[in-house]
């Protein structure tokens, strides 16, 4: 019983020190393995960029194959100590960066079973968002939630509005087949819808044209209208911003200041420091 409770004494020791190397973005050491995580992840980003080069990978193919996995066993017990580490693995798990966290090391351990799949670790480049949990800095982490409630605000309307997009090129995508025809090569309304598709995001690849002149026509008002279609969501998004930093205007203040980090930015109302969680002055 007395070694039963040492062990498990140590084994909470270990959670400890692991959860501060880990989630500690204030301590040395957490900074440090935050530093040294990030220069891993910008390798192993590159190291996958050059193993589609072909004179590289076939001069460095194994060299290359060693380090990816040399750096996916890392984020490997990474991934496994940041679970056993905290309280409520399960949250984590399923969380915005448990989830990239764990896409991170899936790919090469599917290349064992589907050649190939490897390269699909490119999806490691979005473990650069811990960037600013990181750099931890108040500015940045302000604007990120002016900017998510923004987005947050204005998805209903954005949504809308791509459900109208997508039954506009459903009708000039028709028309357009019907004008046109397969001698130009709008041989399908689905290949039409594509065509318009293209033609709306002013991308415009020219693999497929109109050639008579009223599909030409046609093509100049849908390019005239794809110059709108890239506007409105932009100025749906910036509308809510703007009405989400006026909002906040008034909130965000130097009125209190935390003892403990002395922060100043956080809301009139909030009851503990934006930062660090500290319980703020009443006055």
């Amino acid at each position: 019983m007395w070694f039963m409770k040492k062990m498990k004494s140590k084994y909470e020791q270990f959670r400890e020190k692991i959860k501060i190397v880990l989630y500690g973005t204030n301590t040395i050491l957490g900074r440090m393995f935050d530093l040294v995580l990030l220069g891993l992840i910008l390798l192993s980003v590159l190291l996958i960029m050059m193993e589609t080069v072909q004179g590289i990978n076939q001069k460095y193919h194994t060299q290359l194959i060693i380090c990816e996995w040399i750096i996916t066993v890392f984020f490997t017990i990474e991934y496994i100590l940041r679970i056993i580490s905290i309280q409520k693995p399960v949250k984590y798990i399923f969380s915005f960066y448990g989830i990239i966290d764990l896409l991170a090391v899936l790919p090469m351990y599917l290349s064992i079973f589907f050649p190939g799949a490897s390269i699909l670790s490119i999806v490691r480049a979005l473990r650069f968002f811990r960037l600013f949990k990181i750099l931890h800095i108040p500015q940045i982490s302000h604007q990120s939630i002016q900017l998510r409630e923004a987005i947050d605000a204005s998805k209903e309307k954005i949504l809308v509005f791509i459900y109208f997009v997508l039954i506009s090129t459903i009708i000039i995508g028709s028309i357009m087949y019907l004008v046109e025809g397969k001698e130009s090569g709008f041989t399908s309304i689905p290949m039409s819808i594509y065509w318009t598709i293209v033609t709306l995001t002013t991308v415009g690849y020219g693999d497929i044209s109109p050639q008579t002149p009223l599909g030409q026509f046609i093509a100049a008002l849908v390019m005239i209208l794809g110059y709108g279609i890239i506007a409105v969501p932009t100025g749906i998004v910036t509308a809510e911003f703007a009405k989400s930093s006026l909002k906040n205007s008034n909130s965000v203040s130097g009125k209190k200041t935390c003892r403990k980090c002395n922060s100043q930015i956080h809301f009139d109302n909030a009851k503990y420091c934006y930062e660090c969680g500290t319980e703020l002055p009443n006055n």
